[in-house]
């Protein structure tokens, strides 16, 4: 009996230590819930698992779960072998790495596509101490293009009933299918019956894809013009969601005008007398209704939305009325502006015209001009400013102030409106002369010389020319200006000569004259001497003849009275001529002179008779023939 007991508790204790040691000899696996990748990129789900009790040998089989709930191996190995089941879609694109006891594996997947998306499940076999598995999902994602937005071109309006199609938004692409939301400047737009109205279109293509369209649908208002609007797209990506805006667009709302704007277009500013002047009209609605504009009570044609008043004056002045037409509701509406057109009347000058005046007289000339605006007037003579106001004042008036006065009365405030006057001034008097330059003029002989005269005075002088010889005096032209007459004459001249300009008025009579004085030209020439001695015999080796040469020098104006000068300077010459022939005739007494005495000799043969001096000029006709003692021989005696 005892033994028995001893037995059975032997067996309860074995069994125990089995039970224990069961408990404690177990496999544990640990896996990630998804792993989530971009369509095209490679995955990697990691397995990781620990084995008690140190088997030798540890299988790992990976298996998926298909879209028909159906459990397929696609890999098993263990430390010493690895297999990847044939024939099936990850045979050429997964691989396992890392074995051992309390350690991970990696299934990788390369080149990831959509039909990839499903569970995976490690199973890790320990052998006697049991198996164990563990599940993760793969996920896929692919981003879509930016979204495409376009609007309603027709334009909408706002008197619809019920809400209008005002765009679309479409989103191509992207995996899992995105969502689109649409937006009112920074605004969302929900579903709201009677105002707003999404509606989505999804299309999945054969790529597996999602292609998403929404169309927006609205009942717009008025401030709807000036609004922008674009869609959201949103979609999940590995980790999170991301959002992408599409470009903004402006629609076309139409609405009925409430009021009109009428306005001056040009020109800018005032309005001046002469203008063509642009009025432009604009209503608050859209599309712009048929404009009619009215001046002063009288329809006037027009284009679309501007009327144009060319060459204004004041009668324009007035109410422009502009009338717009709804052509839904027949309903008129009406806007106006004013028109005040500025003038600048003619220049009113006293005394007008012309004004004579006498010499040492004063006078007092105003100039003005009605205008709508403050004027400015400065007078000019002869484009210099003389005067600055409405007056001027002339004093102690003389021939210098005679001449045209111009007013120029301007508008200041407004440029171009300006007017003129003129005024011209006489001033009465004894003609007056001006001066010439050169009172006295050389002439040569039978040359013409012209002339001229400048005269002044009021009535205007006429001119008349005389001579002092009566000689002729021909006139050229005569020309009268502003402030004086000209007279222009040609003399011909033959002798000294005085011409007289005459001019004369009713008041008086004044004369100039101009002297002409006749020069001649003369050359003095060459003079030749020759000495003779007819009382000694002489011969003569060399030639005596001594011949004074007076240098040419270019003409000279030898004055008629001036011709005894030269007779006096030729007597001396001969003077000298003789008493050269005496100191000669000495020389040759005292035997100085190595002449022959062969006889008569001249220039290049000595005369035997003596020494003879020969004068020759071109003012005589006759020779003269001195001796040495100064007896005048006829030229018979030769």
């Amino acid at each position: 009996m005892a033994l028995r007991m001893k037995a059975s508790m032997f067996v309860g204790l074995f069994l125990l230590s089995l039970a224990w040691k069961a408990a404690w000899a177990k496999v544990q696996v640990n896996m990630e819930d998804r792993v989530e990748v971009f369509l095209g990129d490679t995955a990697q789900i990691t397995c990781m698992f620990t084995v008690s009790d140190s088997p030798d040998n540890v299988i790992i089989q990976w298996y998926m779960i298909t879209k028909t709930n159906v459990r397929l191996r696609i890999y098993y190995g263990n430390s010493t072998m690895q297999v990847v089941d044939r024939g099936g879609q990850f045979t050429d694109k997964i691989s396992v790495n890392g074995m051992g006891n309390s350690s991970e594996v990696v299934l990788t997947i390369r080149d990831v596509k959509l039909e990839d998306e499903l569970e995976f499940i490690c199973h890790v076999n320990g052998m006697s101490v049991g198996s164990k598995e563990g599940r993760t999902m793969l996920r896929v994602f692919a981003s879509p293009d930016r979204p495409i937005i376009t609007g309603e071109e027709s334009g909408i309006s706002v008197s619809n009933e019920n809400p209008s199609k005002m765009g679309s938004c479409e989103a191509k692409n992207g995996y899992p299918r995105p969502n689109i939301t649409w937006y009112r400047d920074q605004s969302s737009l929900q579903n709201t019956p009677g105002e707003v109205s999404v509606v989505t279109l999804v299309t999945k293509v054969s790529s597996g894809l999602y292609t998403v369209q929404s169309d927006l649908h609205l009942n717009v208002v008025k401030e709807d013009k000036d609004s922008f609007f674009y869609c959201e797209v949103s979609y999940l990506v590995p980790g999170g969601t991301k959002m992408t805006e599409s470009n903004k667009i402006n629609i076309t709302v139409y609405y009925p005008t409430t009021s009109l704007d009428v306005w001056v277009e040009s020109p800018k500013g005032s309005v001046k007398e002469g203008d063509t002047v642009e009025v432009h009209c604009r209503a608050d609605g859209n599309p712009q209704p048929p404009f009619t504009f009215m001046h002063n009570m009288e329809e006037l044609k027009s284009e679309p939305n501007v009327l144009v008043l060319k060459d204004v004056t004041r009668q324009s002045n007035g109410n422009i009325t502009c009338t717009a037409l709804d052509l839904d509701t027949y309903e008129e509406t009406l806007g106006q502006t004013e028109l005040f057109v500025d003038y600048l009347d003619p220049a009113v000058l006293i005394p007008k015209d012309t004004h004579v005046m006498a010499q040492g007289e004063e006078l007092m000339a105003t100039c003005n001009a009605l205008s709508s605006l403050p004027t400015h007037t400065v007078w000019f003579k002869k484009g210099k400013k003389v005067a600055e106001g409405h007056t001027l004042t002339l004093k102690d008036a003389v021939f210098d102030m005679a001449g045209t006065y111009v007013c120029v009365v301007k508008v200041p405030s407004l440029e171009g409106l300006e007017t003129t006057g003129s005024l011209r001034v006489f001033v009465q008097g004894r003609p007056e002369i001006k001066k010439s330059a050169d009172p006295v003029q050389e002439v040569s002989p039978e040359k013409t010389q012209k002339l001229s005269c400048h005269a002044r005075g009021y009535p205007t002088p006429v001119i008349t020319w005389s001579s002092s010889d009566k000689s002729q005096v021909l006139k050229l032209s005569q020309r009268e200006t502003e402030d004086e007459v000209l007279s222009v004459v040609s003399v011909k001249v033959t002798s000294d000569i005085t011409a007289y300009c005459n001019a004369s008025n009713e008041h008086g009579t004044v004369s100039v004259s101009f002297s002409l004085k006749a020069i001649v030209q003369t050359t003095s020439s060459a003079l030749s001497t020759t000495v003779t001695t007819p009382l000694v015999p002489v011969t003569v080796v060399a030639p005596v003849t001594v011949t004074t040469v007076t240098p040419v020098t270019p003409p000279k104006r030898v004055k008629k009275e001036g011709s005894g000068v030269v007779i006096a300077v030729i007597i001396i010459c001969i003077l000298l001529l003789a008493i050269l022939g005496s100191v000669l005739y000495f020389l040759y007494k005292k035997g100085k002179l190595p002449c022959g005495r062969s006889g008569k000799q001249d220039l290049t043969k000595p005369n035997k008779g003596g020494i003879v001096v020969e004068m020759k000029s071109d003012n005589t006709e006759e020779a003269v023939l001195l001796s040495v003692n100064g007896d005048k021989k006829p030229p018979s005696d030769q």
